[in-house]
């Protein structure tokens, strides 16, 4: 039988950028550029993984304030029904294999994202059986989430959690808290969030899903039990 971890309970994978492949930040930095703005690790640090309204208030600013919050959301959103219809969405490479594995070694499981759950229910609707409680937890109420998936929802402590990642400010909680992080930062060229990643101190990087293999899980269990995810 296989052993366990020792430390973690839970593993938290954001849906958009990590179960499924990046959507949003080439559409932000189109946005951006299309209008004027200057798109940079600022312009990123500022607009992702915040509530919707903050991000159109941020996304509004970006672009010189020459529309409102909700003009810019409005208009972002319908750029995004446009990028979709050439660059749909997907499941990302290795994702039912992470899931099935985090299972094998006593982990539950949950996906948590931005967008209503009918966007899990719809791309990973399939996979359903493999995530525990609420299965999916929308998070644009209390961005960026760390503490209410973990101590809300579950009942854990920080340290019993591990968060999966594509945006430095979810790392930069996780460090707050002392929970364990692996960042997988989105491969689009234009993109600041390895940057990001690496000044919020992640220690854990990857660039696919597959590289999150038992190995490196033992290795951040073993980091959670001797509270040093953070290099503490």
């Amino acid at each position: 039988m296989q052993r366990g971890l020792d430390k973690l309970r839970l593993a938290a994978l954001n849906i958009d950028g990590v179960l499924l492949n990046d959507t949003f930040s080439p559409v932000i930095h189109h946005f951006v550029v299309s209008r004027g703005g200057r798109y940079t690790a600022e312009t990123e640090r500022a607009i992702f993984s915040q509530p919707q309204h903050i991000a159109g208030q941020r996304m509004a600013e970006a672009v010189g304030g020459t529309m409102t919050g909700e003009e810019a959301l409005a208009a972002y959103f319908e750029e995004r029904d446009r990028h979709l219809a050439d660059h749909p969405v997907e499941v990302a490479a290795g994702a039912a294999e992470l899931l099935r594995r985090l299972r094998g070694l006593g982990l539950r499981t949950v996906c948590y994202g931005g967008l209503p759950k009918a966007h899990f229910d719809r791309f990973l609707g399939e996979y359903a059986d493999l995530f525990d409680g609420p299965g999916y937890v929308c998070t644009n109420d209390f961005r960026p989430g760390v503490h209410e998936i973990t101590a809300d929802v579950f009942g854990l402590e920080h340290d019993e959690a591990l968060f999966v990642d594509d945006v430095a400010r979810v790392a930069e909680t996780a460090h707050a808290l002392g929970t364990a992080f692996i960042g997988l930062p989105s491969p689009f060229p234009h993109g600041f969030q390895r940057q990001l990643m690496g000044e919020a101190g992640v220690r854990h990087l990857v660039d696919g899903l597959d590289a999150i293999d038992e190995e490196l899980l033992r290795r951040v269990d073993a980091e959670a039990a001797a509270g040093t995810v953070w290099g503490e």
